[in-house]
């Protein structure tokens, strides 16, 4: 028998199951990873030490397990940033923590080649969701904790990558300067890729801005990392390219993490810093 929902103002069951993601508490670890594409999630828990399908829902499929023996969860978002504001309001309330976007992306520099890895260290908001939770002029900004444990990571891995801005964009056509259906492109998309080329922006994605925004609302982690798919630039395209090093680098950045928040424990501190890996 089905449990009843709450309410409508409370859409999740009495035992806390949640109306989308179908979880409930207990089911997922504080550091959830986040792809987009629900087939991705199967890819990141090959590498676990052991993992288990939690829930599969519409466009959001859960496995929680261990890596490297730290208990770590993957939710897919969907594509764009609504859907991805539920998994990560739904998430937050049984109990994650910390949130680590594993996408993919298009390059708008030639410098960041095709099967380059990015690490965002905060996003342009050209969404709509974000908007709807807070002022325009709130900045979309990663966590420097996980911005490190990526890098740190990505070294360990020895694969190639950038750290900068990313734009998100609700968009993949014509907010990203794509023509639409018979070439059709308004004026102010024919520049968009420029201005953000001369404010030094890296590349386009469709999730990072909200889940940078409500993190930080939220007083929780969240950091991002994608596989460059696309150079707009040099009008490259290869389907996959970098993935699997994305997935890597962002299953090892949990362990990093994890590390990192028992050593703070230890040590009684509230904030990572370099020196104390020396303490």
């Amino acid at each position: 028998m089905t449990s009843r929902i709450v309410s409508a103002e409370h859409p999740h069951t009495v035992e806390g199951v949640q109306y989308h993601i179908k979880c409930k508490p207990g089911d997922v670890a504080k550091y959830v990873l986040l792809p987009g594409d629900p087939d991705r999630v199967p890819r990141i828990a090959k590498y676990w030490d052991e993992a288990r399908e939690v829930a599969r829902n519409r466009c959001y499929v859960t496995y929680t397990g261990t890596y490297k023996g730290k208990p770590i969860s993957a939710t897919s978002t969907g594509i764009g940033c609504p859907s991805t504001a539920i998994a990560l309001e739904e998430l937050l309330r049984i109990g994650a923590k910390t949130f680590i976007r594993v996408g993919t992306t298009g390059s708008i520099r030639s410098e960041v080649r095709v099967g380059d890895l990015v690490i965002s260290s905060g996003a342009v908001r050209l969404e709509g969701t974000s908007r709807q939770y807070v002022m325009v002029e709130y900045p979309a900004i990663a966590s420097y904790e996980v911005v490190l444990a990526l890098i740190e990571a990505a070294e360990s891995l020895g694969v190639r990558y950038h750290v900068g801005l990313t734009a998100s964009t609700d968009s993949f056509y014509v907010g990203q300067a794509r023509p639409g259906f018979n070439d059709y492109l308004p004026s102010f998309s024919r520049n968009i890729i420029s201005d953000l080329q001369a404010c030094g922006v890296l590349n386009f994605e469709m999730e990072a801005s909200t889940i940078f925004t409500l993190s930080s609302i939220y007083g929780v982690r969240a950091g991002a990392i994608c596989a460059v798919l696309a150079n707009r630039v040099t009008n490259e395209f290869v389907e996959d390219a970098g993935v699997e090093d994305c997935i890597k680098v962002a299953n090892e950045a949990v362990k990093i993490l994890s590390d990192w928040d028992s050593l703070k424990d230890y040590s009684g501190k509230r904030y990572f810093y370099p020196s104390l890996l020396s303490k």
